[in-house]
């Protein structure tokens, strides 16, 4: 039973955190946006985040966020969230679910700790504008 259910491969869908000026802390944050550059409109999308690892020796985890987006055009970006400085040094882990026509899709992306810096930083297409890319 389990070998005949198939699990499509979800391509042209992906995460990027991109670092931009805030007026409300007056510095630049680090956002994570859903990126669509495929074909297709992705519809009923859900993204559940939520962030863990360890900082000075002491497990850390944070509370699930959760997301609901009705439709993500085609070859359009939707801004996710903000990610507070402390959480950069966590893992953060983003679980994607949404639908094409009426398929399935899901996966999970991980932004390792320490790694959402300007270090890393590629441009995202869509957005262009320079920022770290999860597939």
């Amino acid at each position: 039973m389990k070998k005949d259910i198939e699990i499509p491969k979800v391509e042209n869908v992906f995460l990027a955190a991109v670092q931009e000026w805030s007026d409300d802390f007056m510095e630049k944050v680090w956002y994570v946006y859903l990126v669509n550059d495929s074909d297709y409109d992705i519809e009923n999308v859900m993204v559940v985040s939520n962030a863990f690892g360890t900082i000075d020796g002491e497990m850390k985890k944070t509370s699930l966020l959760r997301h609901a987006f009705v439709k993500v055009p085609a070859v359009s970006v939707v801004k996710i969230e903000l990610l507070e400085k402390e959480v950069l040094r966590l893992n953060n882990e983003f679980m994607v679910t949404y639908f094409i026509e009426n398929t399935l899709y899901d996966k999970k992306f991980i932004f390792r700790a320490q790694t959402i810096t300007p270090d890393y930083v590629e441009e995202v297409p869509i957005l262009f504008v320079d920022g770290i890319i999860v597939r």
